[in-house]
C-alpha cells in the first residue's frame, strides 16, 4: 500500500478490502497507490499503533428462536453456507460471540418460560425441551464451523409468568419478592442445561432492556432491584453452584441512560465485584458520548455491545442500516466497548417471524420462496470488522482530519493492524493512511466503508 519501510513486509502485502453502497463493491479488494513523502496532500487517516487501548473480544450476532427456525427452512447446503459465511475464521466472519435468550423474547413462536409450572419454586419441572428443537441445534452447528465454543451471552426477556407480579410475561410487571430465590436459580439451571449439551454460556444479564414495558415479553427492574438482585441472590447462587467463572453484566438497555445505571450498579462495593461490566443497546438517539464516560469512570469494568437493528421490517439492500451499523460499531470501539453483538443472525423475507409482529432488519434474509439466504449490506459491513479484527486485538490511536471519515483501528495478536474507515459523506475522497510502516492513497467513493490490513512487522535488517 505504501512506498517500503524497513521492518515492514512488502508494500504488496498491504490488503485493502471495500463495502460501498453505489457500484457493487461487497468486501472486494482494491487497489492501492503509494505516495511518496511530501505529496501526502487531502483527507489523512493517521495511526499510531504504540498507542494501545481495550482489548477486543471478538463479534457475533444472536441466535432467537426466530433466526433457528428460519434456518431450519432452508436446503442443507444453504444453510452450511450460512454458517459458513458467519462462523468460519478462514472464509467467513469468523464470528466469535453470540446470544441467546433465556425462555421467550419477541423473536420466539410464542411466550415460554424454562420454569412453567405455577408454583413449582424448587423447580422441579425445569426444562430446555423447547430449546432443543431449533436453537441448540443452531447454536452446535454454529460451534462446529467455528471450530470452538462461541463465547455466549444469556439474556432473559422475563421470569415466568406466574413469578411476577402482572401474570404475564409481557406488559413488563415485576418479579415478587417471593420468587427472587428461585429466579436465580433458574439462571443456575440454564448454564447447567446448556454445559451439559456442549453448549457453555459465557455470562448473563440479569434483564432485557430492564425499563421498558411492550407487548412481548418484559419485565421492570430498577437500578437498585437489579443492583441488589446480583449482590443477595444471583451472585451467591452462582457460587454455590460452582459458576462463580460466569460474567454477570449490568443494564442491557441503551446508551442513553447506562451512565447512571453504571453509577448505582457500582456504587455498592459488594455489589460491584459481581458485575464484570455492562451491555447496552443502540435504540434511541446514539449518546456515544455515555459509552465514553461509562468507559473513564469506571475503567475496571468492560462494555459489551448486546443489540442492535434496524427496527421496523426486513429493509432489503439498505445501505442506511449498513452505514448506521458501521458508524455504530466505529465508535462503539473508539469509546472502549470490548465486543459487538448484532441481533437476529437472520429472519425469513419479512422481518420475521415474530410473535406479536415487530419485524425487523438482519444482515441476513431468507427468500423462502426461492429457498436461499440473501446477505444483506450490513452483513457486508459487519464482515469489514469481524474478517480482519482477530479475538484479542488491541485498538490503537486513529484518528481521520476530515468530519466525514469515522475511522478506528486494531492491532492484531499476530502483529497486523486493521484499519477501517467509513467514508458517509456524499462525496468520494482520495485518503492518505500514514502509520510509522509508511503512507499509502486509498480511494474511498461516497458512502463507503474499506479496511485496510498492515502486515506484521519483520524483524529489523542487521
Amino acid at each position: 500500500m505504501s512506498t517500503a519501510c524497513p521492518g515492514r513486509a512488502d508494500p504488496a502485502a498491504w490488503r485493502v478490502v471495500m463495502t460501498a453502497r453505489d457500484g457493487g463493491a461487497r468486501l472486494a479488494a482494491q487497489p492501492v497507490a503509494s505516495v511518496a513523502p511530501g505529496d501526502a496532500d487531502g483527507p489523512r487517516v493517521s495511526i499510531d499503533a504504540s498507542r494501545r487501548f481495550q482489548t477486543v473480544l471478538g463479534f457475533g450476532g444472536a441466535f432467537t428462536e426466530a433466526a433457528a427456525v428460519t434456518w431450519q427452512t432452508l436446503p442443507e447446503a444453504e444453510r452450511e453456507a450460512l454458517l459458513q459465511a458467519y462462523f468460519d475464521p478462514a472464509t467467513g466472519h469468523g464470528y466469535t460471540l453470540g446470544r441467546v435468550h433465556m425462555g421467550s423474547c419477541d423473536f420466539s413462536l410464542g411466550h415460554y418460560a424454562h420454569a412453567d409450572v405455577p408454583g413449582d419454586l424448587a423447580l422441579e419441572h425445569f426444562s430446555i425441551a423447547r430449546d432443543r428443537v431449533a436453537l441448540l441445534p443452531f447454536l452446535k452447528a454454529a460451534q462446529r464451523v467455528a471450530g470452538r465454543p462461541l463465547t455466549l451471552l444469556a439474556s432473559p426477556w422475563s421470569p415466568p409468568a406466574w413469578m411476577k407480579d402482572n401474570g404475564r410475561m409481557a406488559h413488563g410487571g415485576r418479579l415478587k419478592p417471593e420468587c427472587r430465590e428461585a429466579w436465580a436459580r433458574c439462571f443456575v439451571r440454564f448454564i447447567q442445561a446448556y454445559a451439559d449439551e456442549g453448549v457453555p454460556i459465557w455470562g448473563v444479564t440479569l434483564q432485557n432492556e430492564p425499563l421498558a414495558v411492550q407487548r412481548w415479553d418484559s419485565c421492570l427492574w430498577s437500578a437498585q432491584e437489579e443492583r441488589d438482585f446480583v449482590r443477595d441472590h444471583l451472585g451467591p447462587a452462582l457460587d454455590t453452584a460452582g459458576l462463580g467463572h460466569v460474567k454477570i453484566l449490568g443494564w442491557d438497555h441503551n446508551r442513553d441512560l447506562m451512565v447512571e445505571r453504571a453509577s448505582v450498579l457500582y456504587g455498592d462495593p459488594d455489589a460491584a465485584r459481581r458485575f464484570w461490566g455492562l451491555a447496552f443497546h443502540w435504540y434511541g438517539e446514539p449518546h456515544f458520548d455515555h459509552v465514553r464516560q461509562v468507559h473513564e469512570a469506571w475503567p475496571d469494568k468492560q462494555l459489551l455491545f448486546s443489540e442492535g437493528c434496524q427496527e421496523g421490517g426486513p429493509h432489503w439492500d439498505s445501505w442506511a442500516a449498513a452505514e448506521r451499523y458501521a458508524l455504530a460499531l466505529v465508535n462503539d470501539l473508539n469509546h472502549g466497548t470490548v465486543g459487538w453483538i448484532d441481533w437476529n443472525l437472520l429472519l425469513d423475507e419479512t422481518g420475521g417471524p415474530n410473535h406479536v409482529g415487530n419485524l425487523c432488519h438482519a444482515p441476513v434474509l431468507v427468500d423462502r420462496a426461492a429457498n436461499r439466504w440473501v446477505a444483506q449490506p450490513s452483513f457486508h459491513v459487519l464482515g469489514q470488522f469481524a474478517r480482519f479484527v482477530a479475538p484479542g486485538a488491541r485498538r490503537v490511536l486513529c484518528t481521520a482530519t476530515r468530519e466525514a471519515l469515522a475511522t478506528t483501528a486494531l492491532a492484531n495478536p499476530d502483529g497486523s493492524v486493521a484499519v477501517v474507515v467509513l467514508n458517509r459523506g456524499d462525496e468520494a475522497l482520495s485518503c492518505v493512511l500514514t502509520h510509522d510502516a509508511g503512507q499509502g492513497r486509498i480511494d474511498l467513493p461516497a458512502h463507503a466503508i474499506a479496511t485496510c490490513t498492515l502486515p506484521p512487522a519483520l524483524p529489523a535488517a542487521a
